[in-house]
């Protein structure tokens, strides 16, 4: 990630040591969390939120650490939320995506703590992806919930988006139904049927995705964040990112020209930005190349400028606005 968003360690610290001493002068929780019993949840931002909310169900009560409209690469925690942070009971997060939230979690030692990005198989993903030789992978999750030896996300140049790929993403939901199982067994069964009825729709949403996506004109997208190459290695398709995972790092002018030649070469269509960061490069180079534009949502939250209420409904514009880029048949 761009080191100018990172919040200075000294700074960091001391607002973890703030929030902590808050939150030894109210005084601890119990293991149930509130006093109606919930579960008391604390998801980093939307994609984990999403899961949590799903799978809890009525058992849990849900803050989110990213408000509606913020970029999550951008958040600063507030002493009040790092405190928060302390009195959950669990909280679920993806390393490598908020480095405050990364430092700010392992200062806390909540005991349920669940990084995403252990349930699943990060990779490496740059500008560019190709996801021909995807299919048929393994992903190298085991049965206690996709837990690895060595943690992916701690590699450099780790992809941490795993949620953009609805089949990795059905993966971390499975540990996450599980981790909630071990946190609070005595509604283990429900968040087992949670987890079940979760799965069978991100399974029915990969569908979509194969069917839709498997004939096209071209195989190629051009997109200001290269968050999607899970979603590309996954479908076939190849991604050219105007810059790398982080959305606001600006190109370099041989990138763009690479670009230009890239969409005269692959019959690419459209330039594809998302709706909370700037779009100012992809219509600069649209204009440039003759090209449209439009949406691609990385989903990293939702906000009323969304092409949907939640995940699943935003997966399937995103679905939609491929065939259209990409002339599927």
């Amino acid at each position: 990630m761009n080191v100018r968003r990172l919040i200075p360690t000294t700074a960091l610290a001391g607002a973890v040591a703030l929030g902590l001493v808050t939150l030894s002068a109210c005084g601890g929780t119990s293991a149930s969390g509130k006093e109606d019993g919930k579960l008391d949840v604390v998801a980093s931002f939307y994609p984990m939120q999403f899961l949590a909310e799903r799978i809890g169900g009525d058992h849990v009560s849900v803050t989110t650490l990213t408000k509606p409209g913020v970029e999550p690469h951008d958040l600063e925690l507030k002493p009040k939320q790092i405190g928060e942070l302390g009195e959950a009971d669990y909280i679920l997060y993806l390393k490598g995506i908020q480095p405050a939230v990364d430092d700010a979690i392992k200062q806390a030692g909540v005991k349920n703590t669940v990084d995403a990005g252990t349930l699943t198989e990060l990779e490496e993903h740059g500008t560019a992806t190709d996801g021909h030789a995807h299919e048929g992978e393994g992903h190298g999750q085991d049965e206690h919930g996709g837990e690895h030896d060595a943690h992916a996300g701690e590699e450099a140049g780790a992809d941490p988006h795993i949620w953009l790929d609805p089949v990795k993403y059905t993966e971390v939901a499975k540990g996450v139904g599980a981790s909630l199982e071990k946190a609070d067994p005595d509604n283990a069964a429900a968040y087992r049927k949670n987890t079940d009825e979760l799965v069978k729709k991100l399974d029915a949403l990969h569908g979509k995705f194969e069917q839709g996506l498997r004939n096209t004109r071209t195989k190629t997208f051009i997109t200001t964040h290269s968050a999607f190459g899970y979603l590309a290695e996954r479908y076939g398709l190849d991604q050219e990112g105007i810059s790398g995972v982080d959305p606001e790092s600006e190109p370099s002018p041989a990138r763009i020209k690479e670009l230009q030649d890239t969409a005269k070469k692959d019959d690419v269509t459209t330039v594809f930005f998302e709706t909370l960061a700037s779009d100012k490069t992809a219509k600069t180079l649209a204009r440039d190349t003759g090209l449209r534009t439009d949406v691609l949502d990385p989903l990293e939250g939702i906000t009323d400028r969304s092409r949907g209420a939640d995940y699943i409904e935003v997966m399937e514009a995103n679905l939609a606005a491929l065939q259209k880029a990409l002339g599927a048949k």
